[in-house]
């Protein structure tokens, strides 16, 4: 088994429980217990950085988990949004769009709001039809 499945799969389960009502509660449970201490240690600079350096770890370390998910995920979809286009009677140029440059996607964004912008005029059309069927 490669480090990169083994990143993955960690990466994917600790995501999926980071994600969790129990993970919630847990780290709220620490807070608060965190907070309990404070009397006993006269709310000082060390008991401060207990809880300062332990988010700053664990909220370090998540990013780089959850970027990891995400980007898989992200992926996933393009793919089948890819699959989806080239099996229907859409442009097959659309297919990885995302690896265009700025300017181009820019210009085809815009010809598709003008596509979406005549579709809602039929749309008005038809809600008038239909506001005018008395069924």
């Amino acid at each position: 088994m490669s480090a990169s499945s083994i990143f993955r799969r960690f990466a994917a389960a600790t995501s999926s429980a980071a994600g969790k009502p129990f993970t919630f509660l847990a780290s709220v449970l620490v807070v608060l217990v965190w907070a309990g201490t404070g009397p006993m240690f006269h709310f000082g600079n060390t008991w401060q950085l207990v809880i300062n350096t332990g988010t700053t770890i664990v909220t370090f370390l998540m990013v780089f988990l959850i970027q990891n998910t995400q980007n898989r995920d992200g992926a996933a979809v393009q793919i089948k949004l890819d699959e989806l286009i080239r099996s229907s009677r859409a442009h097959n140029a659309l297919l990885n769009l995302e690896e265009l440059d700025d300017e181009t996607l820019a210009r085809i964004r815009r010809h598709y709001c003008r596509l979406a912008d005549m579709g809602r005029g039929e749309l008005d059309n038809l809600e008038q039809a239909l506001a005018a069927d008395p069924d």
